[in-house]
């Protein structure tokens, strides 16, 4: 039987782009393969029919021989595209199917592309505890970060004297070796380079063929003003260098703010709970806070305040990252009462208690609801 033309095969028009190509067998393989066709005896034949078209078609050399001498360019051994040639197994058509469907997303080849020695380096992660005023007024902050750097004897190249790095012999390049079991075709790491692609003749001395050394690093950060725990800074090129020249990895610094032992900070503001005494609550007055920036506020408290009242101390909370203001910070009377009294204390207290019965509205509200909830009960 006289084999199709690969172009109707695929259902694409002579001269397609390989972008139409490519779309236009993905949707073959996907609408073909055995696995959604198992009720088709001709499905498997159609699918590898398929993928032998479309490995022609995708490479431009097979392409442009096609186009000029149609199958005969691949007649007596002269190509890889006639069915009894590599590709017209169908283990091998299905993993070059998945290569191709799924590559972008598993790490596979996404269309062919080959894997080099050069790996980029891996990010690194350094976790940096500061101070509540610090995190408020924003710093510079020198840190030691233990790293890769690349090798200065080889210039990264992993290579001893100037030598290059040679492709490898048993995986052509790919860093993955294929070898069929029964009915799949099973990929691994090419056990001669590791998945690195090349192999190194003359390794150098000083970095073993890694292209890199471990070294200490110190860099100057800029933290921020109005950071807080969680906060991530990327310091781009500043993370592992790549192995055999790859490209540097990036750092990325995670702020942990510590607790403050005067205030609490909610997002932009902050939270002061400040002592004063019974005479000062009942009597009013005036109060000194501390503030963040290390200054002092006085604040006045209203005659007959209880414990929980706040009071607001406006832009002087915590700037906000990136601009946006900044926050208030809120004053929280606690009415501390007095400890160790004196007899004449207690003297002077009870006949207040005496005098002070119809002074306690709180109190004689909360006592007039329970009288009212126990007569309920009764009833």
């Amino acid at each position: 039987m006289a084999k199709r033309d690969y172009y109707d095969v695929l259902g694409v028009a002579k001269g397609a782009d390989a972008a139409a190509i490519k779309k236009a067998y993905r949707q073959k393989a996907k609408e073909l393969h055995p696995d959604r066709n198992s009720d088709n005896p001709n499905a498997e034949a159609q699918f590898k029919e398929a993928n032998e078209a479309y490995e022609v078609l995708k490479d431009d050399n097979k392409k442009a021989a096609y186009d000029r001498y149609g199958h005969a360019a691949f007649e007596n051994g002269m190509g890889g595209g006639g069915p009894r040639g590599q590709q017209g197994d169908f283990a091998s058509a299905f993993s070059d199917v998945f290569d191709d469907l799924f590559g972008d997303f598993m790490g596979g080849r996404g269309g062919g592309g080959r894997r080099g020695g050069a790996q980029r380096g891996n990010d690194l992660r350094y976790n940096l505890r500061i101070k509540l005023e610090d995190a408020f007024a924003g710093m510079q902050k020198t840190i030691t970060v233990p790293t890769a750097v690349a090798c200065s004897a080889c210039s990264g190249t992993g290579a001893e004297g100037g030598s290059e790095p040679q492709t490898c012999p048993t995986c052509s390049g790919m860093g993955k070796v294929r070898a069929q079991q029964g009915f799949f075709t099973v990929e691994r790491t090419c056990p001669t380079c590791s998945g690195m692609g090349q192999t190194i003749k003359n390794p150098c001395n000083t970095c073993h063929g890694q292209g890199r050394t471990e070294k200490e690093k110190s860099l100057s950060v800029n933290i921020p003003a109005g950071v807080e725990t969680g906060t991530r800074i990327r310091l781009a090129g500043e993370g592992e260098a790549g192995m055999r020249g790859g490209p540097t990895g990036d750092l990325y610094i995670f702020i942990e703010v510590n607790d403050h032992e005067l205030f609490e900070r909610e997002n932009t503001n902050l939270f002061c709970r400040v002592p004063v005494s019974i005479a000062t609550a009942a009597l009013g007055g005036e109060i000194e806070v501390p503030t963040i920036d290390g200054g002092r506020s006085r604040v006045k408290v209203p005659e007959g305040s209880q414990s929980g009242r706040q009071m607001r101390l406006r832009g002087k909370g915590m700037p906000a990252l990136r601009g946006g203001g900044t926050g208030d910070m809120f004053i929280e009377l606690v009415v501390e009462t007095p400890v160790k009294l004196t007899a004449r204390q207690r003297e002077i207290l009870k006949e207040f208690d005496k005098l002070s019965e119809e002074n306690n509205p709180q109190g004689s509200s909360f006592f007039k609801s329970v009288k009212s909830f126990w007569d309920s009960m009764k009833g």
